[in-house]
């Protein structure tokens, strides 16, 4: 019986997709919940997966192709697998054992899982040079992991020659090289440049700046970071929650920085949806702490560390990416002194922080060296005044610079 593989139900916010990649050729044989075919929207890649077991009988949507909610992406003849697989098998159970895990002879094609594969090709390792552990011949993760360690550990001599780099990856060029290579945009990269683009031709865009002192931060970092990490699990403790902590409360008391314009109206949103951006190899996402005023330090540190290892492995969902009602990007963490964020539609504006660098203040008529932060808010002028943006900013320098003002909230 042939089965319909179709396109994921896509939420409102993402009109359509493409088909990035098909992990599969008509022919091949599928297990139920197999990666068959990834679709990439603009905000994430969307896998999807065998509903039984079968072959891949038809691709209707190439590589390339842009698709729709529940549009239809290939045919899967169900039961096909079990009736082809078996025919080979006795043969292969008659075998020596020792040839079960025998590398795949040169033409042959090694047996791996979607996971194995993924981390043999990221590591430039052909996976018919790994010897399969798993039942015939299977090379199973573990056996790319041990393959990945064991050409780190290889002699300089004896390194095979690097692999070549992924298609997506930026191209390398030798010296005097005039060469040119083109390559289509991911969708997300287009889909970032339309909204940038977007938001400075559609606001009134300003940005005001004020500095930060975090010795106070730093200092009570310093003296509980290894018992908070202790009370919460593993969790640790960086400034991000601390700066979220602070815009919340300076949310609370500047609405208009929390709200958004939608035509002729605006919307006050009577909670606080932090969006934090997070680099990622296929450019900047930024998903959202919802709820982020009922969040203690460690659930603000858990969600951001959550959303990094997301967001590295590609495993981000649409609705942790969707909404927010301010953002909050750190450039400091790349070494960026000062920069002037773009913001976000439909929010209102965006904090950008900096790295924090050792500088002569003058204190109490005294130049000592302080730990000091450029903060940078960018907003929609349309919305907020400059009185407001910079008594935004001011409420958060003086709850960084005083946080104990954080636990009493005054």
């Amino acid at each position: 019986m042939a089965i319909e593989i179709k396109a994921p139900t896509f939420p409102e916010s993402v009109a359509d997709g493409t088909v990035a990649t098909w992990h599969k050729k008509p022919g091949d044989a599928v297990k139920r919940d197999e990666l068959i075919v990834d679709i990439e929207t603009d905000k994430v890649v969307i896998e999807v997966l065998a509903e039984a077991d079968g072959v891949l009988a038809e691709i209707v949507k190439n590589e390339g192709d842009t698709v729709l909610s529940n549009e239809l992406l290939g045919k899967l003849s169900e039961g096909g697998a079990a009736t082809a697989a078996p025919a080979a098998a006795p043969a292969a159970a008659a075998a020596a054992p020792a040839q079960a895990a025998a590398p795949a002879a040169a033409g042959d094609d090694a047996i791996l899982s979607p996971a194995a594969r993924k981390l043999a090709e990221e590591n430039g390792i052909d996976p018919n040079s790994i010897a399969g552990t798993g039942k015939g011949g299977r090379v199973t993760k573990e056996d790319v992991v041990a393959a990945v360690e064991a050409k780190k550990n290889a002699p300089a001599a004896q390194a095979p020659k690097p692999a070549a780099a992924p298609a997506a990856a930026a191209p390398v060029f030798a010296a005097g090289d005039r060469t040119e290579k083109r390559v289509p945009m991911t969708r997300l990269r287009a889909k970032i440049a339309e909204r940038l683009v977007e938001a400075q031709s559609s606001m009134a865009m300003l940005t005001t700046f004020n500095e930060v002192d975090m010795t106070e931060v730093m200092a009570l970092r310093a003296k509980y970071k290894e018992l908070f990490e202790k009370t919460h699990n593993g969790v640790r403790l960086g400034f991000m929650s601390f700066f979220v902590k602070a815009a919340v409360e300076a949310l609370k008391r500047l609405p208009a920085v929390n709200a958004s314009i939608d035509g002729n109206d605006i919307v006050y949103h009577g909670y606080q949806d932090i969006g934090v951006a997070v680099s990622s190899d296929r450019g900047l996402v930024v998903p959202v702490l919802r709820n982020a005023e009922l969040m203690s330090l460690a659930e603000i540190e858990s969600g951001i560390a959550t959303f990094g290892k997301k967001a590295k492995d590609g495993k981000l969902s649409i609705e942790e990416m969707t909404g927010g009602t301010f953002t909050i990007t750190n450039g400091g963490t790349f070494g960026s002194m000062m920069s002037t964020p773009i913001v976000n539609p439909p929010q209102a504006a965006i904090l950008g922080m900096h790295n924090i660098i050792q500088r002569p203040m003058a204190i109490n008529g005294q130049v000592v060296i302080r730990p000091m932060m450029y903060l940078a808010l960018s907003y929609d002028h349309r919305l907020i005044d400059g009185k407001e943006a910079v008594t935004f900013l001011v409420t958060i320098k003086n709850l960084l610079e005083d946080p104990a003002r954080l636990l009493l909230d005054i």
